[in-house]
């Protein structure tokens, strides 16, 4: 088939866990011998092409303009006092209409393209998406990755959560990533009998601990100072509230009087970073908690993964988790948060002969040091998680099922 995809966050624009989904399912989209027109961003001052071919894939980026002068007197107030600020809000509203008119007025109507289906994934896309199949009259599927509500933990903007009802019911097909999620859209009214869910993935070959050496997991190890004696554990993410770092560093007392050669590296960037920084200076943590405040490339976090010996990923919202599959696919153990809206629970099974790894109260510092003590207390368990773990991402969560998934999925609303 062939597909118009239009995603905020596409390479080498990746600033989470969507950026990934977009790159690697629109290639698994290609290889399974289908067309993909992908339309994304292009803010950056390092001059993107407006026009490409990557990887088999068609990228458009349309060039951006700033219209945030403009929207004060157009837009609601709760935009103009938006924590991510009407400047992000304003690029947003030009990547969509620019998007959505060039996809319409030149590659369909001027160069003759023709498409089975138009794809967005989020709000950040969902404006653009509903453009086109009214102006072009496509089946539309809505791909929603987390809410603004969720994300948010209720502060949010409700411009930007009825842009994503909007989209929902204007939609043909609602894709989430998980039934945790699934049972919060239909709590926020999305059309229920619209959802479907089709899991996010992982590439086992590139996330394979075989293909790392221990001379590379030594380098990394010794970046932090911890010693061959010593267990790492590791946070990657994004440093907001969400993701639940804070209660992480709050268990580390905890998790200490148990295993005092326990030491927490951070990776990451984000609007708590000078908080947690300073809440482990009033904490007397220095020596034990190892900061890495930067978005680190693909290669560097495999390494980081093979490195650790657990990781840890408290989060209080989480429709899925990538780096969940990710640490599992290395062999690693992992510790997530499993209360509230949570795919991570879904990922991870806690207990039986297919253990991978420990389900906690993310908002309790107590507990996630219980997951933690449990996994590096006894190191042959530890293993064992951790082959369970790789065992699971190869038979449910490889890119070839979650692409086959989606595609059928594309399939039945095109049929329609």
């Amino acid at each position: 088939m062939k597909l118009a995809v239009l995603v905020y966050e596409y390479p080498p624009k990746i600033v989470g866990g969507l950026g990934t989904y977009a790159a690697e399912i629109t290639r698994k989209f290609v290889l399974m011998d289908n067309d993909v027109t992908v339309f994304t961003m292009n803010d950056d001052a390092r001059s993107l092409p407006t026009r490409e071919i990557w990887r088999g894939i068609e990228i458009h980026r349309p060039l951006h303009i700033d219209i945030s002068d403009s929207l004060p007197d157009m837009v609601a107030d709760d935009i103009i006092k938006w924590g991510r600020g009407i400047n992000l809000f304003s690029k947003i509203l030009v990547y969509n209409y620019l998007s959505a008119s060039k996809l319409v007025n030149e590659l369909i109507r001027k160069e003759d393209f023709k498409y089975d289906i138009v794809v967005a994934h989020d709000w950040l896309s969902a404006i653009g998406g509903m453009i086109v199949k009214k102006e072009a009259d496509l089946p539309f599927a809505f791909h929603v990755h987390s809410t603004e509500k969720g994300r948010t933990l209720g502060n949010g903007s409700e411009v930007v959560s009825n842009i994503e009802l909007h989209g929902a019911k204007t939609a043909d097909l609602i894709v989430t990533v998980s039934y945790a999620m699934k049972d919060e859209l239909t709590k926020l009214g999305f059309p229920k009998d619209k959802i479907q869910v089709a899991y996010n993935g992982v590439d086992p070959q590139k996330y394979n601990p075989e293909t790392v050496s221990a001379d590379q997991i030594q380098k990394v190890r010794a970046l932090y100072e911890i010693k061959d004696d010593e267990f790492m554990i590791l946070f990657i993410g994004r440093l907001v509230g969400v993701k639940g770092v804070d209660k992480l560093i709050m268990a580390m007392p905890h998790i200490l009087e148990k295993i005092p050669k326990a030491k927490l590296v951070i990776v990451g960037i984000g609007d708590l970073q000078e908080y947690l920084v300073n809440l482990v200076k009033t904490m007397r943590l220095g020596d034990y908690v190892k900061f890495r405040c930067e978005f680190i490339p693909e290669e560097e976090r495999i390494l980081h993964y093979a490195a650790c010996d657990v990781a840890v990923f408290p989060s209080l919202y989480e429709p899925f988790g990538i780096v969940v599959l990710e640490a599992m696919s290395m062999e690693r153990p992992v510790v997530v948060g499993a209360v509230g809206v949570s795919g991570m629970r879904e990922i991870v099974i806690p207990m039986g002969d297919e253990q991978c790894g420990y389900h906690i109260n993310p908002g309790n510092p107590t507990d996630i040091a219980w997951g933690v003590t449990s996994t590096l207390e006894n190191p042959e368990k530890r293993k064992w998680l951790g082959k369970n773990g790789r065992r699971r991402v190869l038979n449910e969560f490889t890119w070839d099922i979650i692409a086959e998934k989606t595609l059928a999925l594309y399939e039945q609303i095109i049929k329609h």
